[in-house]
C-alpha cells in the first residue's frame, strides 16, 4: 500500500481522528486509514468525561486535565456535540471521593436527602457530556478542513505501509494485534438509547469490578443508558437481555425512564490493557511508529493522549 503522505494515522475511531487532527493542525500532512470511519466502538460510547478504567495515574492525569479544557471550549460551539452538564455518581457503599474531583471546581459530596433510595454516597459536578455520533462527524470535518486525506481500507499488517514516514497505531482493539502487544483483550459495553422524557443532568453508579453498569446520559431529544463492561468479549451483536436489565435498572432511578421508546442499541468492543501504551518504536521496515492502546472510555482523554502521540515524533 503506497500512503504517500509522511505520516500514517492507522484507525478511524475517536483515537485516530483525534490524533489526525492534532498533528495536521501542527502542520504535518496525515492520512487515516481504516475499514470504517467513524470506527463503531466509538460510535457506540455514551460518553462522558472521566478517568475510569485506567493508569498510570499520572500521565492519564496531564491527558485528562487538557482533554477537559479542550471540551469545554468546544462546549461552546453545538454543532460539536459538546455541553458542560451536571449530575450526580453515586454508590451503594461508603465511598471517598476520586482522585479526580480535584480537577472540577464545582466539585462537592452530595447531602443524604440528594441520593437515590438505597445509595450510601455520592457526589455532584459538572463536566462535558459527548454525544459521539456528533461528535465524531465534528471530527472528520476539521480533519478533512485541515487537509487530511482519508483511505477506507482493512489493514492485515504494518508492513502494508511502504512509504509512510511514520505510522500511529490507533486502532483500537485491532491495534493491539497490528502491535503483537499480547496485553490487550476487549471489553465488552452496550448501551441503549431512548428517547429523552425531560431529563436533563446525567446520573451514573460507581459500581466498582461489577460488569452490569449504570449510567444516564441526556443528549437533547435522547438518551443514552448504559451499560455493560464484559471483560475478554469482544461480540458486536445487541444482547436483547442485557438491553431489558439496563433498562431496568435506568428506571429505579429515574422512573420517567420506563415508558421511554427505544431508538437505538449500541455496542462495542473497547480495548483494554493494564495501562494505556503511548510510545514509539522503529518498524520493520524502518519507519517509526507511535502505537496507542486506550483504555475504557477514550473520549475523556483522547485529546491530551493525542498531543502525547504527536510529541513523539515532532514536539511543539
Amino acid at each position: 500500500m503506497s500512503v504517500g503522505t509522511r505520516i500514517a494515522v492507522v484507525g478511524g475511531g475517536v483515537s485516530g481522528l483525534t490524533t489526525g487532527v492534532a498533528l495536521l493542525e501542527a502542520g504535518v500532512p496525515v492520512q487515516l486509514v481504516a475499514a470504517e470511519i467513524p470506527g463503531p466502538t466509538s460510535l457506540a460510547a455514551g460518553a462522558m468525561w472521566g478517568p475510569y478504567l485506567v493508569e498510570p495515574w499520572a500521565r492519564v492525569r496531564e491527558w485528562s486535565l487538557t482533554s477537559l479544557s479542550e471540551f469545554r471550549s468546544l462546549a461552546d460551539d453545538p454543532t460539536t456535540g459538546v455541553r458542560m452538564v451536571s449530575g450526580t455518581e453515586a454508590a451503594r457503599n461508603p465511598t471517598p471521593a476520586p482522585e479526580w474531583s480535584t480537577m472540577l471546581p464545582d466539585f462537592r459530596m452530595c447531602e443524604p436527602d440528594e441520593l437515590p433510595a438505597g445509595f450510601a454516597s455520592g457526589y455532584r459536578f459538572t463536566v462535558p457530556l459527548i454525544d459521539m455520533p456528533v461528535y465524531l462527524d465534528y471530527l472528520l470535518r476539521r480533519f478533512k478542513k485541515a487537509g487530511g486525506t482519508v483511505q477506507h481500507a482493512v489493514i492485515g499488517s504494518l508492513d502494508e505501509f511502504e512509504d509512510a514516514s511514520v505510522i500511529v497505531n490507533c486502532a483500537g482493539l485491532g491495534g493491539g494485534e497490528l502491535a503483537g502487544d499480547p496485553d490487550v483483550r476487549p471489553m465488552r459495553g452496550q448501551h441503549v438509547v431512548v428517547e429523552n422524557p425531560g431529563i436533563t443532568e446525567f446520573f451514573s453508579e460507581d459500581t466498582g469490578p461489577s460488569s452490569d453498569l449504570l449510567c444516564i446520559y441526556p443528549h437533547g431529544d435522547t438518551v443514552v443508558l448504559g451499560g455493560t463492561a464484559l471483560d475478554g468479549e469482544a461480540g458486536l451483536q445487541d444482547d436483547p437481555e442485557a438491553a431489558r436489565a439496563i433498562l431496568d435498572r435506568s428506571a429505579s432511578i429515574r422512573p420517567a425512564l420506563a415508558k421511554a421508546r427505544v431508538v437505538a442499541h449500541r455496542v462495542g468492543a473497547r480495548p483494554t490493557r493494564p495501562e494505556v501504551r503511548v510510545e514509539a518504536e522503529n518498524h520493520g521496515k524502518g519507519s517509526p511508529c507511535s502505537t496507542t492502546t486506550d483504555t475504557a472510555e477514550a473520549a475523556s482523554r483522547c485529546r491530551g493522549a493525542a498531543h502525547a502521540r504527536s510529541s513523539v515524533w515532532w514536539p511543539r
